[in-house]
């Protein structure tokens, strides 16, 4: 899908705010509120939007420890063993990667010992050779893509 200034202009304000309304979307854009009703459908329909979500402050919450994680698995088993790291809930993120390691998963801990338990459980899985993992000490910038 071709986007246009006006579609940028909407999805900057949803991208601050998606629960404003319509109406307040519109005023922000300069624009009617049965076009930012007609482009946001149009948006939803052809996935730019893909879905409306709150972002959580994890800390407050008591998981205040995130780790990379870098995997490297044998055999061809990549998705296998991706499939398998996801399911976890304290996943939040797997992605397939190039450069040495295969894969990176990012992950959310309350406790070192709920981290421990995590590594030493995906170490024992069939196919994965090594692991390297980091924590995060501080997030200077953790945001969106401006469009």
């Amino acid at each position: 899908m071709e986007l246009d200034k006006t579609d940028l202009a909407i999805l900057r304000v949803l991208d601050g705010n998606a629960r404003l309304s319509f109406r307040k979307v519109a005023a922000k854009t300069g624009v009617s509120v049965a076009t930012v009703m007609n482009r946001v459908r149009e948006l939803e329909n052809n996935k730019v939007i893909k879905a409306y979500s709150v972002e959580l402050d994890y800390e407050n919450m008591g998981y205040e420890l995130q780790a990379i994680t870098s995997i490297i698995v044998s055999k061809g088993k990549l998705n296998q063993v991706e499939n398998k790291i996801a399911v976890h809930p304290n996943v939040t993120a797997v992605y397939d990667i190039t450069g040495h390691f295969d894969v990176l998963v990012i992950s959310r801990f309350k406790t070192r010992r709920g981290l421990d338990e995590f590594l030493k459980k995906i170490q024992t899985y069939e196919f994965v050779e090594k692991t390297e993992t980091d924590i995060i000490l501080n997030t200077i910038k953790r945001a969106p893509l401006k469009v």
